[in-house]
């Protein structure tokens, strides 16, 4: 009903706008049509301004719907702006806590007491906000890059007896694709279950040809958010950012790469690609599954039992735990950049990020400099090589106060660093798929694992450290002095921080 006002409003203004200002109307008929115009503009305005929004925010809305006709209004409707108020996705939220509550074991492990103070108060926050309790019963390895990623996949979809269940927001049907496309139909025609959701604007590359030739094999698929049904439903900002992989309930991937060639490096512009990913085993499966459940569940409105696919298990304790968190706009509005923000602000002696879109909010942007403030040492990764000219100068905007703060900035060089990684104290991590932008922290679904004092830690580290090798550590005063057509871009690309 609120979908289909916000429809009628804008056909209203549209039309009341045109004859306003450009039909040959008689003038009471132009007066009126004025008069409706104003209205609904004020009205709308109104409602903004009673929604309580950080004053700026709200005078930029405000600026946008008064001095850009129609378009104003329309940008503000599709943008993501509405979902403050929560109703896009108050369906899927009840059936998100349906889920939640039927499917987690909360009993407590002897390894909680190994952790700090600090790194409690992170696990208890996950857990409020995604319901996910922290597992001691969890085994993660970390991949590096697609020549480690793929063939770990490929080798287990080919090993799956049950099910296959995988959710990405890129899915390409090239070289890379097509060899996980045969599989999948070679397992859906032997008679396993095949579930696949994909985003339907991140993987709008793939093919009618891919597509109908999986669903004839037997693959289910689910289309996340259709663009044509999205514009209609105002849906059509908000994208499932997530890759998952779920094989037998014994097995589960997650991190950065989509499926696309481009993930090997094969990109013809790009070149090399720098990549994270996870292979999960244990009782961590059970929070990547129910999500994938519950995104199944939404999109076709088909109930799955966890317990049928991830049956509970006898439980082998595992050095460290691990945390699932999946975020978006059908839970608490900026969670994930909450606990950025938390895993900054406990950090005792360092906190290491590596991510190729870095647009912080203002909330992160304090933490970082009163982490360096206080001595903690704070280094920051981004790529030198873009893949978009918007976000490459935006994230460059920011560099002059982080350098004037002590935090050591190094720009990935060999390639496109495309992983999304945070280290803090050397003991805890989370890696995953939300960078660190106001679309992943506020619009996209996501998830992320959270690792605490797990041997992958250590793995994540040393990784790190290569990475550095093969980046450029920037000088603070070289940077001071780049020349105003570069300080033009960074400025041009920064006013475009809220859409990135």
């Amino acid at each position: 009903m609120k979908q289909m006002r916000q429809i009628v409003f804008i056909l209203l203004l549209g039309i009341t706008f045109y004859l306003t200002l450009f039909s040959e109307q008689p003038f009471p008929i132009r007066v009126s049509a004025a008069a409706v115009y104003i209205v609904i503009i004020v009205s709308v305005c109104y409602v903004l301004i009673l929604e309580n929004r950080s004053p700026h925010k709200t005078l930029l809305w405000l600026y946008s719907i008064l001095f850009f006709p129609v378009v104003g209004y329309v940008f503000f409707v599709y943008s993501g702006q509405l979902q403050v108020r929560g109703h896009l996705f108050e369906s899927k939220r009840e059936d998100n806590q349906r889920y939640l509550d039927s499917s987690i074991d909360k009993n407590t492990s002897s390894g909680w007491n190994q952790l700090t103070s600090e790194e409690q108060f992170i696990s208890n926050r996950i857990e409020a906000e995604s319901g996910f309790p922290i597992s001691f019963s969890s085994e993660v390895s970390v991949l590096k890059d697609g020549d480690e990623t793929f063939p770990a996949i490929k080798e287990r979809l080919r090993e799956a007896t049950e099910y296959i269940h995988m959710e990405y927001y890129t899915f390409r049907d090239d070289q890379i694709g097509q060899e996980i496309i045969d599989i999948l139909k070679e397992k859906a025609e032997q008679g396993l279950e095949v579930k696949v959701i994909f985003d339907a604007a991140g993987s709008i590359g793939m093919s009618g040809n891919a597509k109908r030739s999986m669903k004839k094999a037997g693959v289910d698929m689910a289309c996340f958010h259709s663009i044509t049904s999205g514009f209609f439903t105002q849906k059509i900002n908000f994208r499932t950012h997530r890759k998952i992989i779920v094989v037998d309930g014994d097995t589960a991937f997650v991190g950065g790469l989509n499926i696309g060639d481009e993930y090997l490096g094969r990109h013809p512009k790009i070149g090399f690609w720098r990549d994270t990913h996870l292979k999960v085993k244990g009782e961590s499966i059970r929070s990547l599954q129910t999500i994938f459940m519950i995104d199944w569940s939404y999109l076709k409105n088909e109930t799955l039992g966890l317990d049928t696919y991830t049956p509970v298990q006898n439980k082998e304790e595992y050095s460290g735990g691990v945390q699932i968190l999946g975020s978006g706009p059908d839970a608490n509005q900026g969670m994930i950049a909450e606990l950025y923000f938390d895993m900054i602000a406990t950090a005792k002696h360092s906190v290491w990020i590596a991510t190729p879109y870095f647009v912080p909010d203002k909330d992160i942007r304090t933490a970082l400099s009163m982490a360096a403030k206080k001595g903690v040492e704070v280094k920051l990764m981004v790529p030198e090589i873009s893949d978009g000219y918007l976000p490459k100068y935006a994230t460059r905007s920011y560099f002059a106060q982080f350098l004037n703060k002590g935090i050591e900035i190094y720009q990935y060089q060999k390639g496109f660093m495309h992983q999304k990684i945070m280290i803090v104290d050397g003991r805890s991590a989370s890696i995953g798929t939300a960078n660190v932008d106001f679309r992943s922290l506020n619009l996209n679904f996501e998830v992320n694992a959270f690792l605490f004092r797990t041997s992958s830690v250590q793995s994540l580290i040393d990784n790190y450290k290569h990475d550095m090798e093969n980046s450029h550590k920037v000088d603070a005063e070289a940077f001071q002095n780049r020349g105003i057509w570069v300080r033009t871009k960074e400025s041009f690309a920064r006013l475009f921080s809220p859409a990135l």
